[in-house]
């Protein structure tokens, strides 16, 4: 039977969320900037089938694409919104902080639960 790291998965996910967070502000930052495209990372899925972690899927719905690695967007990745010059889709990139600022809350909240558990069971 192998361990649960789950504050080192949760570790790797707010490092993925950091890189994700910079990337986004990068892009909103070089909307107006000639010739710059729109970059967005990996999802964390993708990150997390390389290491030796592996996650249960109990239903459809439980975990999906989420966005370390920082990638082109394609335009077949491009939304039905106005775009500057750039390529960059400033409401879209708004759309990826305010789920990035989700996924940071939920994060924290499984290790602040995790946290009261542990200390729970070892007054216990």
């Amino acid at each position: 039977m192998s361990g649960i790291y789950l504050f080192d998965l949760a570790s790797m996910q707010a490092r993925h969320l950091a890189v994700r967070q910079a990337t986004i502000a990068g892009n909103v930052a070089n909307a107006n900037t000639p010739d710059y495209k729109a970059r967005d990372v990996t999802p964390f899925a993708q990150i997390l089938a390389r290491t030796s972690f592996e996650m249960a899927q109990t239903a459809s719905t439980h975990v999906g694409d989420r966005g370390g690695f920082v990638r082109t967007v394609e335009a077949k990745d491009g939304w039905d919104v106005l775009e500057t010059a750039s390529g960059v889709t400033l409401e879209q990139e708004l759309l990826k902080a305010g789920t990035v600022a989700r996924e940071h809350s939920l994060n924290t909240g499984i290790v602040k639960a995790f946290d009261r558990m542990l200390k729970l069971a070892v007054k216990g």
